[in-house]
């Protein structure tokens, strides 16, 4: 059984994954997509298998070579991220539609691969600084990633066009309101 696919895609600090989070949280009928990586878990709060799979260099390199991934990058030097195809089927064989919270490049590569059975939502930040505020007040940031992802940011901005919907997260109740009336208008297409 195949489902369809709703991705959130946004440069880090957007608010995507409260957004994907919320969806989750009000939607029975969507399976959340865990994205395989090789990052390291950011304190005691995350997951293996919840959150990510959490997965050493080597096993991420032998997923790609036995062609197990949707799509994959290297989204920072050394750390790998990607869409494991078994994963995709796991949510689909519960009767689920799929829920993606991934960066721009993996979301526009699943909107390709899914194609009408997709919708692509770009979240999208006022404006720069609000979205270094946002990161400062994670507290997960140093000096140097702070500057990476808003290096990264700047860039993942200029591909927002290329995604079905671009939703502005200035007000996150009405940004809320907003995916969810999204997600019902695709669900029934």
């Amino acid at each position: 059984m195949a489902g369809k696919a709703i991705i959130f895609s946004a440069p880090s600090g957007s608010g995507k994954t409260t957004i994907v989070k919320h969806l989750l949280e009000n939607n029975h009928d969507l399976g959340f997509s865990i994205s395989a990586s090789t990052r390291d878990k950011r304190g005691r709060k995350e997951q293996d298998g919840k959150d990510y799979y959490f997965l050493s260099p080597e096993e991420f390199k032998k997923k790609i070579d036995n062609d197990e991934f949707i799509e994959w990058e290297e989204v920072y030097e050394g750390n790998y991220y990607g869409t494991l195809k078994s994963e995709i089927q796991r949510i689909w064989n519960e009767g689920k539609n799929v829920i993606f919270d991934v960066d721009v490049k993996g979301g526009l590569a699943l909107k390709k691969y899914f194609g009408e059975n997709a919708l692509a939502i770009f979240v999208k930040v006022p404006s720069l600084e609000i979205l270094e505020q946002r990161l400062v007040g994670r507290g997960t940031e140093s000096h140097a990633s702070l500057s990476q992802r808003l290096f990264k940011a700047k860039f993942e901005m200029t591909f927002a066009d290329k995604f079905d919907v671009v939703l502005v997260n200035e007000n996150l109740e009405k940004s809320l309101a907003e995916a969810q009336r999204l997600y019902n208008e695709f669900k029934v297409r």
